[in-house]
């Protein structure tokens, strides 16, 4: 991923050097595993530490490489120009290159999976303190963009705090679910490594041995991975496309925090664009963009091929510093909102009354009037609010077949906002529980 939409932590889990350091630490765990089993003499696994504290030259690696062909061969050569060529002729001894890449592979996406759930605590926190600073900001609903009853934008950021809680529960299963390792040699069968080796290089990596690995870890793990990232980016643009339409110029109810100095435009001054949150739409587009390639790769001929290689170097480093940069961005948005409760008030009020249309027609009903007329009734009041700017209790008061069944006091009362706002507490309760 570009710079521009990169922070350090996350970029340096992809790092060639960080990747050649782990696929060190694999080999170097294997030899002593080989060694505790006797199979390789001690002193070689002891000697495969001396370069523990190497830095490796990456440009020598790709030197290699461009020989061999060959990642693995390339850097195995290059271990044994730390060690000594006769100390390094254990290294790798019974394992393939999966094993080294595969393993090496899913310890990055669990650091990687450990970088977003933080992220996402943070998104949390900021959704849940700004629920509860406007758990009673009456602000309109709206269905097809179009008014429908009160709410309250408490209970907007609790919405959007579930959803986002779902996500990262889903994350978590998906982190345990990549955190296998394989050591288990050519097609898989430990023909030429002990299982035990598997074992002690996973339990050094925090990983769990794969159950059964063929010569490649299932790719499935990966493509559930992967998904559960796009689901998660899909909410964040669930959350960035309602700030966007709160932000428009004929609603304006919220908008982005415009600091000191901040230009909208370069050709119009007045301009306060929703940009961050444009910028989130897009980078959830590229989040989501790897999981049709991620399901792809579960195919693979029989115990293995590369066709999941080129794939995975593109989408594990850029779909997760993506998503580590939209969901630090979109925490920073969250905490820095601009709420203006009095135009979401106004913008209610837009219509006079008319977002009360269901409460007359329950009341009818209950009153004695059939569903079919109560409908009738109300909409035809409604609908000289809609064309001609009148006010709909007024109407209400007007017509003699309303007022038949309801009396004055009951019409005013299908006026009250608290009515819609009653049950708030409850589910602030469901969302965040009893505390």
């Amino acid at each position: 991923m570009i710079p521009r939409y990169s922070r350090p932590e996350m970029v340096a889990i992809w790092d060639p050097a960080t990747k050649y350091k782990i696929w060190y630490e694999i080999e170097a765990h294997a030899c002593d595993a080989m060694a505790d089993l006797g199979v390789i003499p001690r002193e070689n696994a002891d000697a495969v530490w001396k370069a523990k504290d190497v830095t490796f030259d990456v440009a020598r690696i790709d030197e290699i490489e461009a020989v061999t062909k060959h990642d693995v061969i390339a850097f195995l050569t290059h271990l044994s120009e730390h060690i000594g060529a006769d100390e390094a002729r254990f290294v790798h001894q019974g394992m393939t290159s999966s094993d080294v890449l595969d393993t090496t592979f899913n310890v990055q996406l669990v650091r990687a999976a450990d970088i977003l759930l933080a992220d996402m605590d943070r998104v949390l926190a900021a959704l849940k303190k700004r629920a509860y600073e406007h758990k009673d900001t009456v602000r309109i609903g709206r269905s097809h963009g179009i008014h429908a009853e009160p709410t309250t934008m408490g209970l907007t950021f609790a919405r959007f705090y579930a959803e986002m809680d779902r996500g990262r529960a889903r994350l978590v299963n998906a982190r345990a679910e990549i955190a296998t390792g394989a050591i288990s040699g050519a097609v898989g069968t430990f023909a030429n490594i002990d299982p035990a080796v598997e074992e002690q290089v996973c339990k050094q990596l925090g990983l769990t041995p794969e159950p059964i690995s063929t010569q490649v870890i299932p790719r499935d793990r990966h493509a559930m991975f992967f998904a559960t990232l796009g689901v998660i980016a899909s909410s964040m643009e669930n959350i960035a496309t309602e700030v966007r339409h709160m932000q428009r110029t004929e609603v304006l109810e919220a908008e982005e925090f415009f600091s000191p100095g901040q230009k909208g435009s370069s050709a119009m001054p007045h301009k306060r664009n929703p940009v961050l949150t444009e910028n989130l739409t897009g980078l959830a587009r590229l989040v989501r963009m790897s999981v049709t390639p991620a399901l792809e790769n579960v195919t693979l001929w029989h115990e293995r091929d590369i066709s999941h290689s080129s794939v995975e170097r593109t989408i594990g480093p850029d779909t997760t510093v993506t998503l580590d940069f939209a969901l630090n961005r979109l925490a920073g948005l969250i905490e820095k909102l601009v709420i203006y409760p009095e135009t979401m008030l106004a913008n209610m009020n837009k219509f006079r009354g008319l977002v009360m249309s269901q409460r007359v027609l329950l009341a009818l009903t209950q009153a004695g009037v059939s569903r079919e007329d109560s409908y009738k009734l109300v909409q035809r009041n409604a609908m000289k609010v809609w064309e001609k700017g009148a006010d709909f209790k007024t109407e209400l008061l007007a017509d003699a077949d309303v007022t038949a069944a309801l009396t004055p006091e009951q019409i005013e009362e299908k006026f009250d906002i608290g009515y819609h706002t009653k049950h708030v507490d409850t589910i602030f309760a469901r969302v965040f529980g009893k505390d």
